[in-house]
């Protein structure tokens, strides 16, 4: 069983409105979604795109129905883009999320990233070159530092459609990076990606001292293996339903759980399993996920 003390379980609102295709739940408003993720059983989100960026309006909003912000996506381009640039919108946003409450900030960097463009998700994948991992590298080291200023953690989040997606990938990453920079751990993704559970069982079991923020996400391995077959863009692949909330896929927790109960991970827990809102209705879809973490762990 998950000690209640040290871990809060918060659900991403993306399942409502997705943040890469917004005409995915654009009729659901902002109120809607705090309002189901609070009825589920959640105590906390992430930020999405409906949510207000006035922080006495969000912090307000989020307190009538005891929810908090835990984090949000923030975008990285140091293999693209001119560091001054990127390190000038991360502090704004640092600031922004700690006034919030949240100590830790998600970061991915989307330099010549292709998740939300209609191509093939495994065929054009982005590799980055040695200079792009060497400013890459050198630029998360610096958010680090940034993020402590601030009594914060940074964390990398693997993902689809970007140059780091892979193990391979998320090792260099970790390998290069000082010990300050933490990792997102991501079963949907790594599953995705690897389409195997050992994959997503490897990952937690070597990383997780450097976890910081953990999503829990499943995914229907039918509907991957027909994205892999017929070439789908990682857009078309959430559209047609290659993501769902824990429980509801292929893939199994139960190492997950019991590395989070042995490790003493301190933290949150976030489901994140972007679908079409129309076809699965958000909030029966938290539910489902609230009372299968509960069966699992106790949370």
């Amino acid at each position: 069983m998950l000690d209640r003390e040290t871990i809060k379980l918060a659900i991403a609102p993306i399942a409502w409105t997705n943040d890469d295709m917004p005409e995915l739940g654009a009729e659901n408003t902002f109120e809607q979604c705090i309002s189901e993720m609070a009825l589920a059983g959640f105590t906390g989100s992430e930020v999405g795109n409906k949510y207000p960026r006035d922080i006495k309006v969000l912090k307000k909003a989020l307190g009538l129905r005891g929810l908090q912000i835990c984090n949000a996506w923030f975008s990285t381009y140091f293999t693209t883009k001119d560091e001054n640039t990127v390190i000038e919108d991360f502090i704004k946003h640092r600031d922004f999320l700690h006034e919030m409450g949240a100590r830790v900030i998600g970061c991915s960097e989307q330099g010549h990233s292709i998740q939300g463009l209609e191509l093939p998700i495994f065929e054009k994948k982005p590799k980055f070159t040695e200079q792009e991992w060497d400013r890459l590298i050198e630029g998360y080291n610096k958010l680090a530092e940034l993020a402590e200023e601030k009594g914060m953690k940074v964390s990398l989040h693997h993902h689809m459609g970007t140059g780091i997606q892979t193990p391979e990938e998320i090792d260099r990453f970790m390998d290069k990076t000082a010990a300050n920079v933490y990792l997102l751990f991501d079963t949907g993704h790594i599953y995705f990606s690897e389409g195997t559970q050992e994959a997503v069982d490897n990952l937690i079991d070597k990383y997780i001292d450097r976890i910081v923020h953990i999503h829990l996400k499943d995914v229907r391995k039918e509907v991957l293996e027909k994205a892999k077959t017929e070439k789908w863009s990682f857009l078309k692949s959430v559209r047609e339903g290659v993501f769902t909330v824990p429980g509801d896929g292929s893939i199994s927790f139960d190492h997950v759980f019991e590395v989070i109960e042995k490790s003493g991970y301190e933290g949150w827990l976030v489901v994140e399993a972007e679908q079409d809102p129309a076809l699965a209705n958000p909030f029966e879809y938290a539910l489902k996920a609230r009372n299968f973490i509960r069966e699992k762990t106790g949370l």
